[in-house]
């Protein structure tokens, strides 16, 4: 029996780890030990996805949250070594471009565990991204590197990955599984606080906007302007974008909820006329349920969505964010070219895994 440690941390993270974790339950000769960093802590951004999307309670939680980069990375590296040293896995498994992800990958690299990375090679190209600098470090120390597209491969054959001992794999996004998994179910999922359809989704919680007052100020009045004018806006909105509006003194004009559970998310996806995101989750979960998307930021990593004329990039500009969203309400995509591969990305990643397991 090979054991795989799987470390998540982050709402994107418990998405991608459901359809991955059923799928290492459904093989023989796998055993999967689940750690929770804790990076996304309350109720409606960490424990409601565990519960609607069936992943095992984690065997090991580590409740590290809040405190700056260096400081969360730190206290979650610390922690893990201790695990990986008590657990000895065979190999860790970490997905995207959390601190969490880093942490992980991190500490396994230390103790020449091998580590397997879920969405390598996904590049926006921009460093100011706390994200960035996670996926390329961890990618640099990564053994096997699952990317979830061909602009992913490319990106990582450029950066020379072809040329070192690692294993470069096109498998598919692990997200589109999850989205077609879950969506039967969500066929019957309320959210009673919104109601009818056409309205404009929204989310905002990355740090280049709401770190930065001017483009958090532009932001907040492009939504208030489009919520007036154009079509309602529903924004569930996440606690440290909260506190970052009430510090900069700004005044939300839009219907804002809670944060949501995934099967909510999906709901609301389904019944929306656009979407308008900083989010790189939420760009393709967009994609999935045929909406079009427009983003609140300068770069992506999912170039293909922008190519394919699925995703409009805005920026923090307040007068292109409205002139887009109007542009784009209502309007649906197709994913004709099977970008992410279906919805056989989490089979795919387990039967690589086992597969070079029996090769050791």
């Amino acid at each position: 029996m090979k054991k795989i440690l799987t470390i998540v941390g982050a709402r994107p993270q418990f998405i991608k780890a459901s359809v991955v974790s059923r799928a290492i339950a459904q093989t023989s000769g796998l055993q999967e030990v689940l750690v929770h960093t804790g990076q996304h802590f309350d109720a409606n951004m960490s424990d409601v996805f565990f519960m609607q999307l069936g992943i095992p309670r984690p065997h090991h939680q580590l409740d590290i949250h809040g405190g700056s980069h260096g400081e969360m990375t730190g206290r979650m590296l610390i922690e893990i070594e201790g695990i990986l040293l008590a657990e000895r896995p065979d190999c860790v498994l970490v997905y995207g471009d959390t601190n969490s992800t880093l942490a992980g990958a991190l500490a396994a690299a230390k103790l020449h565990i091998p580590v397997a990375h879920v969405e390598a090679g996904l590049r926006s190209f921009n460093m100011k991204m706390p994200e960035e600098i996670n996926r390329i470090l961890t990618d640099q120390i990564s053994d096997i590197l699952f990317c979830p597209t061909q602009t992913a491969m490319d990106n990582l054959v450029r950066e020379g990955f072809s040329d070192k001992p690692v294993q470069l794999l096109q498998v598919g996004d692990v997200m589109q599984d999850a989205a077609l998994l879950f969506s039967q179910a969500a066929e019957h999922t309320q959210v009673s606080c919104v109601e009818g359809d056409g309205f404009i989704l929204a989310t905002l919680h990355r740090a280049e906007n709401t770190d930065d007052p001017a483009r958090l100020a532009a932001i907040v009045g492009a939504l208030n302007t489009l919520h007036s004018s154009v079509a309602s806006v529903v924004l569930p909105l996440h606690p440290r974008t909260r506190a970052a509006i009430a510090k900069a003194g700004l005044t939300l004009d839009v219907q804002v909820i809670d944060p949501i559970g995934y099967l909510e998310m999906v709901a609301l996806l389904r019944r929306c006329a656009l979407v308008l995101t900083d989010s790189g989750g939420v760009q393709k979960e967009a994609f999935f349920f045929g909406k079009a998307c427009v983003t609140m930021r300068d770069q992506t990593e999912w170039v293909e969505l922008v190519q394919v004329g699925a995703n409009t990039l805005v920026g923090a500009d307040a007068e292109a964010i409205v002139s887009a969203a109007r542009a784009n309400l209502g309007r649906m995509v197709s994913d004709d070219g099977q970008l992410y591969g279906g919805g056989a990305a989490a089979r795919h990643v387990v039967t690589q895994l086992k597969r070079v397991f029996h090769a050791v």
